[in-house]
């Protein structure tokens, strides 16, 4: 079975990747049942509820933690680049969301009827912190809960 052949070569890697996999999978439904319409970008596109990148970083972590102890240089790594990710997920590209809003928004009132062009700036990029946390805790607590199954 691949799923144990990878689970016995990189245990941490196997659960970083699931619980990133798991969580990306799972914005078409909340996604749903939010706005009642289906949005399958969401599977393979950043930004949304939960924050697959948070839970990815988080998974990671905490798979590093339980394997090599919270005092090794690993999770040391893995702790200080997923706090980078975390901050870039709710911070930087959030911002950059609002503002692609802001401007696709200006750009149809200004010239309603009249589009200067078809394209349109893409606003889903960032999480809002509330997504970065819910996917930071399903990564910690989805690692925690599969790891000694």
């Amino acid at each position: 079975m691949l799923s144990q052949v990878a689970l016995d070569y990189n245990r941490v890697l196997f659960f970083a990747l699931l619980w990133w996999g798991i969580v990306q999978f799972i914005k078409v439904p909340i996604y749903y049942l939010r706005y009642r319409k289906f949005n399958f970008g969401l599977w393979v596109s950043a930004g949304g509820m939960p924050s697959s990148h948070s839970s990815l970083v988080c998974a990671l972590a905490t798979g590093v933690a339980l394997q090599e102890g919270v005092q090794s240089t690993a999770f040391a790594t893995c702790f200080v680049l997923g706090m980078i990710v975390i901050y870039d997920a709710a911070g930087i590209r959030q911002a950059a969301s609002v503002q692609a809003r802001l401007i696709n928004k200006m750009i149809d009132e200004l010239f309603e009827g009249h589009p200067i062009s078809e394209v349109r700036l893409k606003e889903l990029l960032g999480h809002t912190r509330v997504e970065v946390f819910i996917g930071a805790l399903m990564g910690v607590f989805g690692t925690l809960l599969l790891w000694n199954l």
